[in-house]
């Protein structure tokens, strides 16, 4: 009798997860503004022989959209302004800025735009689209997870690799890097 009421326990489990996901996922479905102070996006370059630097950028915004009924028709917009760069040190800021780098003051945005998410798990997914920097686009993948979704607020960790030579972004290499690794947090306001 024992047995059969934890056997009888044990499938009440697994049934009421599929009832969990679901309501996760509806309660995520709709448009998310991006919110700058919540959130960070950093990235690191490594150098031959170990060390390299990293930074972040201080301004961006975006929005999330995510579709319940289709997750492949969810969006994902996002646009970085690279003169707010920041790695703690001036004089490599003022480098990143130049037009060696992102030249910033020719090129004051970064853009990206979802084309497709694919549902990899319960709760990660890959974005694919296109990003523009320097008046050059190519396609670039990120991992995104979710992380946790409350009250309105849902936030995402994601990670990804570009190349900086595709953008025109090669100074320095081989000593520096041709990978830039990126670590966002990407926490969105429902509304």
């Amino acid at each position: 009798m024992h047995a059969r009421i934890l056997g009888l326990a044990a499938v009440a489990a697994c049934l009421a997860v599929p009832a969990i996901a679901a309501v996760a996922l509806s309660d995520a479905a709709g448009s998310y503004t991006i919110s700058p102070a919540a959130s960070n996006i950093r990235f690191t370059i490594g150098k031959a022989g170990g060390g390299g630097f990293d930074g972040a950028f201080a301004r961006f915004k975006g929005s999330i959209r995510i579709d319940n009924g289709n997750v492949e028709r969810s969006q994902v917009n996002l646009t970085i302004f690279p003169e707010s760069v920041g790695t703690g040190q001036n004089r490599i800021d003022a480098f990143l800025r130049s037009d060696a780098v992102f030249d910033s003051a020719n090129s004051p945005e970064i853009q990206f735009r979802s084309t497709s998410v694919t549902r990899t798990g319960d709760t990660t997914a890959l974005v694919t689209g296109r990003l523009t920097a320097r008046g050059k686009t190519f396609p670039e993948k990120f991992t995104a997870e979710l992380s946790s979704l409350k009250a309105g607020t849902i936030k995402f960790h994601v990670t990804g690799k570009v190349l900086r030579s595709r953008y025109g972004m090669d100074v320095g290499t081989p000593i520096y890097s041709n990978v830039v690794n990126f670590d966002m947090t990407l926490t969105g306001k429902r509304g």
